[in-house]
């Protein structure tokens, strides 16, 4: 099951249905089914509080994924700043339903076992973000 929420901001204009059918179909890709994953989109405020207390690191950011996966079963918490997203969009001179989608999949990517910290993995989430987003057209 996939859940959205929100905190201190207005729901996201995304269609519900046929983000989470997204969301799925991506993770088959990877070989991974869905279990209990759960959106929380907030402001800068309520991020800058989860990445100070549940990860000690004192920035904004765009989406903060909490893993609880089991086997091929991807479960999390993703914590998603819809006012990074949109200064990010801004400053990539991005579409912001395109910045907002690609966040969205940014930490399912992760569940699926991506990363970005590393060397060369960075171009390598970018090129996995940029397939998923194809399939939601």
């Amino acid at each position: 099951m996939i859940s959205y929420s929100t905190e201190n901001v207005a729901f996201p204009k995304i269609r519900r249905r046929e983000t989470t059918q997204w969301i799925r179909r991506v993770a088959q890709t990877y070989g991974k089914r869905v279990g209990e994953v759960g959106y929380l989109f907030c402001d800068d405020n309520h991020i800058l509080e989860v990445n100070r207390e549940y990860l000690q690191h004192d920035y904004y950011t765009d989406i903060i994924t909490f893993d609880y996966c089991e086997g091929d079963t991807i479960n999390g918490d993703l914590v998603i700043s819809l006012d990074t997203v949109r200064s990010n969009a801004e400053l990539f001179h991005k579409d912001y339903d395109e910045e907002l989608h690609r966040v969205i999949i940014h930490g399912i990517l992760h569940l699926c076992g991506l990363n970005d910290k590393g060397p060369g993995e960075r171009e390598l989430m970018e090129a996995a973000e940029d397939r998923a987003l194809g399939l939601l057209r």
